[in-house]
């Protein structure tokens, strides 16, 4: 990897997600070596890729050069890489460019989709965790409306315009919102020639109401924008199947649709090489103690979705948000320069912030310590919140204007098909 030697510890962090940008800023200027490896040479503002998904954004808004974050720090590395095995023994990493020696590992590489083992639903079903992924879906959401225009079949045209989302968490609501929007203020001028009122936007949710993990008011008054909305909520249907046409659920209720997205679960983006008794069962996270490290191992840690750390209050794990890699990911940072110096250090406490969705235009719910309320004033807090954990002042200003042309012109300009997109199991 042309990695010089150095009298510094090296530390190399696997992933540039929030928890390894947290963890890379807290290195800065320190006496280490840092590596940083990941796949993509950006870090992606995953909490707004629905945005990109739907023609709000465009990508380049929500996704910041890596090198760009770690350009002033001295005796910082990055290398685009996929990691493919780490070998605890020898205190290295194997990746597609070649192999790695380590002082101390940071595993940091985030959550993947979940589709608990269904082959058939991840083939045919669109995921929406990359910006890759969502341009994908951007995609075919305008070429099943053009495919539309040219079909004579009914029920095929439905199908089409036909949206399926599984999953009632932040993601599937907002999307969802989203997808509203675009029907009631977009479809209509863009498709004059088609009935968009015919477009069907289908929100299935296994359990017993939507946003889970918020407060019982939040998930009523979310659920009551959706249905103003227009957004068909089906609450305790689990879908089964998909075949590419026919969504099949554990009811009587089926689905025809060309398009669906899958936001219905998540799990650790593990590396093989961890023992495999340190991984959780389903989700393959990885246990960590109160400082992060992994467990049986000295030299290794995990921060993010991919660790787990059990407490009294938390008895499942953090939860899988942008908000405890950030903090999870800056306590490392100080804890290995403890480390490395001797110094005790200090067990990673997670301070709740609050959780926060919106559901579309003017309407948006948060939960805080003491404050729970939804509308125009949740909306305006849900946007300063995103606005402000946005890397790079460019960034902010692009997505703060694009927001207002939004608000003000009720728009999307970005409905753009810049690569065409098909589901070869579907097609």
């Amino acid at each position: 990897m042309n990695i010089p030697q150095t009298s510094f510890p090296r530390i190399v962090i696997i992933g540039g997600g929030f928890a390894g940008i947290s963890l890379a800023k807290k290195l800065a200027k320190q006496e280490v070596q840092v590596v940083l490896l990941d796949k993509h040479n950006y870090h992606t503002f995953q909490p707004l890729l629905y945005q990109v998904s739907t023609g709000g954004l465009e990508p380049d808004s929500i996704a910041y050069p890596i090198r760009k974050v770690i350009k002033d720090f001295p005796n910082f590395y990055f290398r685009l890489a996929s990691v493919n095995h780490i070998q605890t023994e020898d205190n290295l990493i194997h990746t597609n460019i070649g192999s790695l020696k380590y002082d101390h590992l940071v595993i940091a590489t985030g959550s993947k989709t979940n589709f608990f083992g269904n082959k058939q639903v991840e083939a045919n079903s669109m995921a929406m965790k990359t910006v890759p992924q969502s341009l994908n879906l951007r995609s075919l959401i305008l070429e099943n409306f053009e495919e539309a225009l040219l079909t004579d079949d009914l029920n095929e045209r439905n199908a089409l315009m036909s949206f399926v989302i599984v999953g009632a968490g932040p993601t599937g609501v907002e999307l969802a919102g989203a997808l509203a929007e675009i029907k009631k203020g977009i479809l209509p001028k863009d498709y004059p020639d088609l009935d968009t009122r015919q477009v069907q936007i289908n929100l299935v949710q296994s359990g017993d109401r939507v946003l889970p993990t918020m407060s019982e008011k939040a998930s009523l008054k979310a659920e009551m924008f959706l249905e103003k909305l227009g957004v068909n909520v089906w609450k305790n249907t689990r879908v089964t199947d998909y075949d590419g046409r026919t969504v099949t659920t554990n009811t009587d209720i089926e689905f025809k649709t060309a398009t669906m997205v899958w936001a219905a679960g998540v799990k650790a983006a593990d590396i093989p090489g961890i023992d495999a008794t340190c991984l959780v069962d389903r989700s393959c996270r990885i246990k960590v103690d109160s400082f992060s490290k992994v467990q049986g191992y000295d030299n290794i840690f995990a921060v993010g979705d991919v660790a787990f750390m059990e407490n009294e209050i938390f008895k499942y794990g953090h939860p899988m948000v942008a908000q405890v890699a950030i903090q999870q990911g800056k306590a490392l940072g100080e804890n290995l320069v403890k480390m490395i110096k001797g110094a005790k250090m200090i067990p990673f406490e997670y301070k709740d912030k609050g959780s926060m969705a919106t559901i579309g235009r003017n309407k948006a719910v948060v939960d805080m310590k003491k404050l729970r309320f939804g509308g125009v004033f949740a909306w305006f807090i849900w946007m300063f919140v995103h606005l402000f954990f946005l890397i790079g002042f460019r960034n902010r200003m692009v997505v703060f204007i694009n927001w207002v042309y939004n608000y003000v012109r009720f728009d999307r300009e970005a409905r753009l098909i810049i690569r065409p997109y098909k589901q070869k199991s579907a097609r």
